[in-house]
């Protein structure tokens, strides 16, 4: 395996040069969004400067250039996620409205009366409120599968609660509150054999590792930019092709229009049908960017976040009070725990004084949190462009929280 410089990746993020009250950043909250690379500020910063105009119906030249390069991302993404065909994959803003796309397309069309949606008791809210809203709107029912207290999916009530009814099961490849990672390719294969369609949620797996959506097996997934080094406001959905084309429009508007007339609407194939109106061109180039930086470091980039987690979960468990949440032995590079005698909120703060950035709350995971028994936790996620250095700022500012608290 080739050797991981961190030091040389981490030259390529401007922001990580960032200093807090006189001292260095520890950003340890790439869960919630990742840095950018100079390459992915430049590609959109260039796109703005030299390339942009409207794209696909222009006839002159820049339009055809911008056209072409919001294409050749479209091209990016399928490589990225080892897709056989472009066409599966469709912008949006983000993997909440893929997520809400697929709930209100695919789910008009398909959802009925007495239907069931299986999803895990540790999916994002993202995840659990459009199949809610779809639910009921078509008179199903949602169904969540029990998590187990080290933070796994039981296996064998996903398997048990799939039936007959179960039109969808939609399901996260990786938790955003606890790092593990599912066994998402047999709950796939589980669900299919039940005859539901399957929608993986790829926010947290597509920035550590690489994503094969043949492999997996599943219907539909879906990512953020943000969270894989790529522009805020852009994401995507893959799907089926034959899938999405079958699919009702989820917004209409211009360029997802075949023909327009008062007696009546004939739209285009997929992906051009779930794409009304001007796209995030800019977040598109920014995101192929970005992709194909993340994927020039992988495997070592992802070597060197295993050997932060195992680092951060050794050091971490030294902390007298301190209590990791989520022990899964497959987990991605974070760490969520709670330390006694001190709120998550509290220990944030505190630690932000010490210029170490985390996440504190219930993640966008109440339900989770719920069925752990907790009100939520702190997180620290790592990136490949954190240190071992950050992993011990870390543990010695959560000794001096834990001294103050104890």
């Amino acid at each position: 395996m080739a050797s991981f410089d961190v030091d040389r990746v981490r030259a390529d993020f401007p922001l990580l040069a960032r200093r807090e009250r006189g001292k260095p950043l520890a950003y340890l909250d790439s869960a919630a969004s990742a840095q950018k690379p100079r390459a992915v500020i430049d590609a959109v910063s260039r796109y703005y400067a030299e390339q942009h105009a409207n794209i696909h119906r222009g006839v002159y030249r820049l339009s055809e250039e911008a056209t072409a390069l919001f294409e050749q991302s479209r091209a990016e993404v399928a490589r990225y996620l080892r897709a056989p065909d472009p066409r599966g994959v469709v912008f949006v803003r983000g993997a909440t409205e893929a997520i809400n796309l697929v709930a209100d397309s695919w789910g008009r069309a398909h959802l009925r009366s007495g239907d069931e949606i299986l999803l895990t008791a540790m999916e994002h809210h993202a995840n659990i409120v459009p199949w809610q809203i779809a639910a009921e709107r078509a008179g199903a029912r949602v169904v969540p599968c029990p998590v187990t207290p080290r933070g796994e999916v039981d296996l064998a009530a996903f398997a048990r609660l799939l039936g007959p009814r179960t039109r969808m099961a939609a399901f996260t490849h990786v938790s955003n509150a606890l790092g593990t990672v599912n066994p998402v390719a047999e709950m796939t294969r589980l669900a299919k054999a039940a005859g539901a369609a399957v929608l993986v949620d790829a926010c947290q797996s597509a920035s550590h590792f690489d994503v094969d959506v043949a492999a997996l097996g599943c219907d539909f997934l879906c990512f953020s930019g943000h969270k894989v080094c790529g522009p805020t406001g852009i994401g995507v959905l893959w799907g089926r092709p034959e899938l999405l084309d079958a699919m009702p429009p989820y917004q209409g508007g211009g360029d997802m229009i075949q023909r327009v007339d008062f007696a009546g609407t004939t739209y285009r194939a997929a992906p051009e049908r779930f794409e009304a109106g001007t796209p995030h061109i800019a977040g598109a180039v920014g995101l192929a960017a970005a992709l194909r930086y993340v994927a020039a470091l992988r495997p070592a980039a992802h070597a060197h976040e295993q050997r932060l987690l195992a680092l951060a979960t050794e050091r971490l468990r030294s902390i007298p009070g301190l209590r990791i949440v989520g022990e899964a032995p497959d987990k991605v590079a974070v760490v969520s725990f709670l330390l006694d005698g001190a709120h998550p909120h509290d220990v944030g703060t505190l630690l932000d004084a010490d210029a170490v950035a985390v996440r504190v709350g219930h993640h966008c995971c109440m339900p989770l949190m719920s069925l752990l028994g907790i009100p939520g936790t702190v997180r620290a996620s790592f990136a490949f462009y954190n240190t071992e250095e950050e992993v011990l700022r870390l543990e010695a500012s959560l000794r001096r929280v834990r001294a103050m608290t104890a």
